[in-house]
């Protein structure tokens, strides 16, 4: 009998993902799920055994093989080369015979199969009896972490059961370089660099530990794994072999019913693209040394210790949505996942959970991710930044290479170099640079972090100003214009006075001639003059934004409202989704089709640029052409939904991003967890029914629930302070904790209040009232409804 014909839910638990059973169908997306990251180390969730999987995958973040991309018409200014994630040694297999029956759930009798993701502890926990085809039954337990603590580590502690008869076992530990994989693109040139893309260089073992280190052929970087094992019972011996590209350490022994054995696996990873082999060799065995000497006990317990300081000021609490509930800690957690341990690394589209988009990162990080980390794990928004700033400089020869001055930041890249074979975004998607610096600037709203500023967001902030200043112009019209850009829309290309793009360059002018102001010396060395930060600031006051006079609503782009609206109807079947892959761009960019939310990401994030009926009118305008084929969406959808009194319509968007992943919303999870929309749901919850909001430098909330909501509850540090902000459907209470400040400066629904340490606030609820009736998005495309997968 294999498994379960069954397919596998993941229970819906406040504080863990619990998954009962086994389905073939569901294993890749079920390894994302239960992925294992620390910003450094990525593990998907894998069977210890290896075999059956959906897809394997270990990967070091920034580690990557280069290929060509593929033109079939040259262009100036086209990137030559990508970069695409590579699968490394794979370090948490652990093979299991049986009286000579390899453990595989697709023979024997799977008699329980459960995973647990605690995420409370940082631990994933399995437990499964498996019973051979000759009738013997064993249980085995296993624990995984990928450390927080100790960066370069990840630990399983393994252990096999008798149950009902005496058996033989053989347990296999392994570490294993180029493992064969599915093929997961249809570029034959993609396949090539994947294919055994890791060529050995050193090997070795001693007693039960062992080391390969391996490079790139293309990309030139080196990478080293070692595993050491510390066994659970002294009386089994252990055997290591090694080959180039595998190692093996070998227990056995016999079990009497109710007996046990195992051990506990140490692996370290570690790579470079400067240190000498023997370097890293010492590197990776040091760090192994390290976790030895720890101990699996101590390293759990640090582990713990760690995530409850994060849930300390990062837990949002949702009663009366059991599912929600778990899903926005779900998306928290592989926030968390995503960025803890970057430490001068990008903060890639699928974290460390999978190899989907390449293992690119994008603007998403900045406008998605980092808002949340800056609010919860300021020192990982920080490392995220600092990691675009070490890339300025490629930034720089990418401006050059489009005859611009300034900065141009990549829209989609591993290593810093642009990577994106499909030019309007490539070359004209402007608004990253943008994105970039308004998180620098964020940063140092939320901390006050007076030497970031200076060493970090001013050079950021000025070479970003210099590109905004050189793409546009003053038009006769007496408004600064940016022509020909691609904005966060991307059925909407090469536009004109894209409003989000202008909006965000505008706050970038701004911050940058602030910042000169602060850091007068830095900025001399910089270079900046006084007619450049008059002219930043020219700009900044006089950005055009393109309003419908006719319509009454404001335009995405220049003329946006004047072409013909996408016929819905006739696309109103499951397999026209996404457009894109059904229908050419010509038809897609001269009509008003939105892919993801783009004016109404301006107004979230620059929203003191619009007044509430303006808001109002735009939200449901464009919530009629917007057809979600973006999981960017449904959050910032769900933010402006609740700002505008549609808390109800929130709450169904909120359940649609925070799901993405959990209900595999776009049948794409498979290739990783999508990061940004996770932390979409602590967007919707916090921005959205929360009401925050941090324009300039100033907190303030404006929070109403839905009534599928009765409670909720969140925390946020703002400058060294932990605020908690609880909302019910009668009150709102403010708390100040932790502060090394007596106290901060606030805002109610508009209304300023001061909030001391220990001295709580509230205020009655507030009712919203919608200014338009309940907006109709497009035919078929109407999001989740709030409840409705309870």
């Amino acid at each position: 009998m294999a498994m379960h014909d069954t397919k596998s839910e993941f229970v819906v638990e406040p504080w863990q993902v619990r998954e009962i059973g086994m389905h073939p169908g569901n294993l890749a997306q079920s390894e994302s799920v239960f992925a294992l990251a620390n910003g450094h180390i990525g593990i998907r969730g894998n069977l210890d055994e290896g075999d059956p999987s959906g897809l394997p995958g270990t990967y070091l973040n920034s580690f990557f093989e280069q290929r060509p991309l593929p033109y079939a018409e040259a262009g100036y200014g086209y990137p030559e080369e990508g970069q695409t994630v590579v699968n490394v040694t794979n370090g948490k297999l652990i093979r299991l015979l049986v009286d000579d029956q390899p453990l595989d759930l697709r023979y024997g009798v799977v008699r329980h199969h459960e995973r647990t993701l605690d995420m409370r502890t940082g631990l994933l926990h399995r437990e499964l009896v498996w019973e051979t085809t000759s009738g013997r039954q064993v249980r085995v337990r296993s624990t995984r972490l990928v450390s927080f603590t100790q960066r370069a580590i990840l630990a399983i502690d393994y252990s096999v059961e008798a149950i009902d008869h005496p058996v033989r076992i053989v347990i296999q530990s392994e570490l294993v370089a180029n493992e064969e994989l599915p093929v997961t693109s249809k570029d034959p040139r993609v396949a090539a660099a994947l294919k055994d893309p890791l060529v050995a260089e050193e090997h070795a073992a001693s007693n039960s530990r062992a080391l390969l280190i391996h490079r790139t052929r293309a990309s030139g970087l080196r990478m080293a794994a070692a595993c050491d094992h510390v066994l659970h019972r002294s009386d089994v011996d252990s055997h290591t072999y090694v080959e180039p590209d595998w190692s093996r350490t070998t227990i056995g022994t016999q079990l009497k019913p109710g007996e046990s054995v195992g051990f506990t696996k140490f692996v370290a990873y570690g790579w470079s693209s400067r240190r000498t082999l023997p370097a890293l060799r010492d590197q990776v065995d040091a760090a192994l040394s390290s976790a030895l000497h720890t101990g699996w006990d101590a390293i759990v317990e640090e582990q713990r210790t760690y995530v409850d300081e994060f849930w300390d000021g990062a837990d949002v609490e949702v009663d009366g949505d059991p599912v929600v509930q778990q899903a926005v800690r779900f998306g928290l957690w592989h926030v968390l996942q995503a960025g803890a341990r970057a430490e001068g690394r990008a903060i890639p589209a699928k974290g460390l959970t999978g190899p989907g988009y390449d293992g690119h990162a994008f603007w998403d990080s900045e406008m998605y991710v980092l808002p949340v980390l800056t609010s919860t794990a300021p020192n990982a928004a920080r490392d995220a930044l600092r990691w675009r700033q070490s890339i300025a400089t490629l930034a720089a020869e990418r401006a050059k290479t489009l005859k611009r001055k300034g900065i141009a930041f990549p829209w989609r890249t591993i290593a810093g170099q642009e990577c994106s074979a499909y030019w309007p975004a490539g070359s004209a998607a402007f608004h990253i640079n943008a994105d970039i610096a308004v998180a620098a600037a964020r940063y140092v709203f939320w901390t006050a972090d007076d030497e970031f500023d200076r060493t970090t967001a001013l050079p950021l902030l000025v070479e970003t100003a210099r590109l905004w200043a050189d793409l546009g112009y003053h038009g006769d019209d007496g408004h600064f214009h940016i022509d020909g850009v691609t904005g966060p829309d991307e059925y909407s290309a090469i536009a004109d006075d894209n409003v989000y793009t202008n909006l965000m360059a505008a706050r970038n002018l701004r911050y940058a001639a602030d910042a000169t102001e602060r850091w007068p010396d830095a900025a001399a060395k910089l270079h900046v003059t006084e007619a450049e930060v008059a002219d930043w600031r020219a700009a900044c006051e006089t950005m055009a934004v393109p309003f419908d006079d006719r319509r009454n609503v404001h335009q995405q782009d220049c003329g946006y409202t004047d072409h013909d609206v996408w016929d819905f109807v006739e696309t109103n079947t499951s397999d026209s989704y996404p457009l894109l892959l059904h229908y050419p761009y010509f038809d897609i960019y001269r009509k008003q089709v939105v892919k993801q939310a783009d004016l109404i990401l301006a107004m979230h994030w620059c929203g003191d640029e619009f007044t509430p009926e303006q808001k109002a009118r735009a939200f449901e305008y464009y919530e009629a052409i917007t057809c979600r084929d973006s999981s960017l969406s449904a959050c910032t959808q769900a933010v402006l939904a609740a700002e505008v009194g549609h808390v109800e319509l929130a709450h169904d968007y909120l359940t649609e991003a925070a799901l993405m992943d959990l209900r595999d919303l776009e049948h794409n999870t498979k290739d990783g967890v999508h990061v940004a929309s996770l932390a979409g749901a602590w967007l919707a919850l916090v921005c959205g029914l929360g009401g925050m909001r941090d324009h300039h430098g100033q907190l303030s909330f404006a929070p109403a629930l839905p009534k599928g909501i009765s409670r909720l509850a969140f925390n946020l540090r703002w400058r060294e302070c932990k605020i908690r902000i609880d909302v019910t459907h009668e009150r709102t209470t403010y708390q100040l904790e932790d502060g090394s400040d007596s106290y901060i400066e606030l805002k109610h629904h508009g209304e300023q209040f001061v909030l001391h340490v220990d001295k709580g606030v509230s205020f009655p609820a507030h009712t919203p009232q919608p200014l338009t009736p309940r907006p109709k998005p497009p035919v078929g495309r109407a999001p989740i409804k709030a409840g409705s997968l309870d």
